[in-house]
């Protein structure tokens, strides 16, 4: 119950702090805020084994992504997630298990969220305010329920279901705009390797990473 009551405080911390304050374009379920040439790279379902391999190579080139963490897979991960928070990467919530925030009542869709929470902050000393729901399916009143910031997408990599470098950096870099969320998954090798190639092009197009606090919330 008390941590519970401390999801709820720092969400709520989140509130009033004024990250529901900017205007954002509302796409088929798609939340995205255009500005300049900046792009935020994100990453769902993970930790996994190659977590800490991208981790590496989002180092070696200086830029910040945003994880949305499963909580079924955090055990076991916790040295790599302290990694994550230490090299300035955002750290949300992507739910316990990865259903449908819609095929489920609002009592375990909390559950599944607040249980997730306490997990990272168990880890990190910190609370997400930030929360993909899987799918990108969203009840609306769950905000005031968690008070979290719902992030969605733009740019949907499909490298799940690719799982091929070349395929995946293609689809990217065809449809992405200055102001775009792109969703990739740091489960597969194929989209470790996409995400390299896909920022060094990108920069070298002239675009900025920002994390997505930094993208929707400016």
């Amino acid at each position: 119950m008390y941590k519970t009551f401390l999801a709820f405080l720092v969400g709520f911390i989140c509130y009033m702090s004024g990250y529901y304050g900017q205007k954002t374009e509302q796409t088929d379920g798609m939340t995205v805020t255009r500005e300049n040439m900046q792009v935020a790279l994100t990453f769902d379902d993970g930790p996994s084994v190659y977590t800490s391999e991208l981790l590496t190579e989002l180092k070696k080139l200086g830029v910040k992504a945003s994880f949305f963490l499963l909580g079924q897979n955090i055990t076991g991960h916790e040295e790599v997630i302290r990694q994550m928070k230490a090299d300035g990467h955002l750290i949300g919530n992507h739910t316990y298990e990865h259903v449908s925030m819609k095929a489920v009542g609002d009592e375990k869709a909390v559950e599944l969220i607040e249980r997730t929470g306490n997990q990272i902050f168990e880890i990190t000393g910190q609370y997400p305010c930030f929360v993909r729901p899987p799918y990108g399916e969203w009840k609306e009143d769950l905000e005031y329920t968690v008070c979290m910031v719902p992030v969605f997408w733009s740019v949907d990599s499909m490298d799940w279901q690719l799982q091929n470098t070349e395929a995946i950096v293609e689809r990217v870099e065809r449809q992405v705009e200055g102001g775009d969320i792109i969703l990739m998954h740091d489960s597969f090798e194929t989209s470790v390797e996409a995400a390299v190639r896909i920022v060094r092009d990108l920069w070298e197009g002239g675009y900025e990473f920002v994390t997505v606090e930094e993208m929707v919330f400016r």
